[in-house]
């Protein structure tokens, strides 16, 4: 492994630990006073946020082929859509 890659792996594990710090907040903080859907709203970015850099950077999305990418956001997507379809149908 270079240094680089340490690096960035290293500064990749910080905002992590950042966005996980974060979302603690969110909740449990009074100071600042988020409603209980403002700090859900938050944490579902927050989220987002970190599977995109878990899977750019960890799984190296980021250096693949474009179409592999694709490929794993078809999949998402598709996912998305048997969840929605099955929440539907049992309601």
């Amino acid at each position: 492994m270079s240094s680089d890659s340490v690096k960035l792996y290293s500064a990749i594990y910080v905002a992590l630990l950042f966005a996980a710090i974060l979302n603690f907040v969110l909740f449990e903080v009074e100071f600042f006073g988020f409603s209980y859907w403002e700090a859900f709203a938050g944490t579902m970015i927050i989220s987002v946020v970190k599977t995109v850099l878990i899977v750019a950077y960890f799984q190296h999305l980021r250096w693949e082929n474009p179409s592999l990418t694709y490929l794993m956001g078809l999949a998402l997507a598709l996912t998305m859509l048997l969840m929605a379809a099955a929440a539907y149908s049992i309601s």
